[in-house]
């Protein structure tokens, strides 16, 4: 099952993909669209692969099998020239916020600019100047990192992102580890700046709360292929126990706790007896 029932208007089309870690299989045939201008949520239990898509789409990891287009460009068989040129286009709040320790919260956000482009100081100044308003830190322009909160920092790699006025925005687990307050602020900048700026944006998260309330749709990835995807309300309605498990958080269902393991008593004997101790 794919978001493809839902969409009109593609900007990322996923097609049978394929990709293992050694012999263990993260994705067996998914295939999603994630629609133009909107905010499109990629969920599911730990370790199911919601990062290693990101990484996908921006080119970091190719699939064994299938394909990852945005905005119609296969990701994977790009030289390294296009490549770089497509990833002008794209924004990615990292985790954990990823700001360079060394310089200052002005010289973080202008870095992509002097990458990518050769612009004249004064014009760095400014477009720095008007991000940083955009996240509500002008005045903390000349801070280095290590003099901001955690949410500060989230907001500083926020205005770093899209300081390229990217037309895709990515966003791995933004809310975890915040305030209520920053929390707050975070998922309306979110929310606004999709709405402001016109961009696509595709957010991994594993708050339910949060992410359903700024969210157009929602693809829930679990063994390996998308298990549900719609609206946040449709997915609350459903009649899915799995999704049922995951949107209320049960302890019990179809949802395993356990990764995947041989037998307990198997792996006590076999210890024990690799340790030359013999069971009576």
């Amino acid at each position: 099952m794919g978001c493809d029932n839902i969409l009109s208007d593609t900007f990322i089309k996923i097609r049978d993909l394929h990709f293992s870690r050694g012999d263990r299989e993260i994705f067996s045939g998914v295939s999603l669209d994630i629609p133009t201008g909107k905010i499109t949520a990629i969920m599911g239990p730990s370790g199911t692969g919601k990062t290693t898509l990101l990484r996908m789409l921006g080119g970091q990891l190719q699939p064994s099998q299938g394909t990852v287009e945005v905005e119609g460009l296969d990701i994977a068989s790009l030289n390294r020239k296009d490549l770089y040129k497509a990833r002008r286009r794209m924004g990615m709040l990292f985790q954990s916020g990823a700001l360079l320790t060394d310089l200052s919260v002005f010289e973080n956000i202008a870095f992509p600019i002097r990458e990518h482009y050769n612009f004249r100081e004064s014009m760095v100044r400014d477009l720095v100047l008007l991000k940083l308003e955009l996240v509500g830190l002008r005045g903390a322009h000349a801070l280095m990192p290590a003099e901001l909160s955690g949410g500060m920092q989230r907001r500083v790699s926020l205005a770093r992102a899209i300081i390229l006025d990217p037309v895709l925005m990515m966003y791995d687990e933004p809310f975890t580890g915040l305030d209520p307050v920053t929390l707050g602020t975070i998922v309306t900048l979110i929310k606004e700046l999709n709405q402001s700026l016109g961009i696509t944006s595709v957010l991994v998260s594993h708050d339910i709360h949060e992410t359903f309330s700024i969210a157009d749709y929602v693809c829930i990835l679990s063994e390996g292929k998308v298990m549900a995807a719609g609206a946040p309300q449709e997915l609350m309605e459903s009649k899915s126990e799995f999704v049922q498990q995951f949107v209320q958080g049960k302890p019990d269902g179809p949802m395993p706790f356990h990764f995947p393991a041989g037998s307990l008593s198997n792996d006590l004997l076999g210890s024990k007896l690799e340790k030359g101790q013999h069971l009576s």
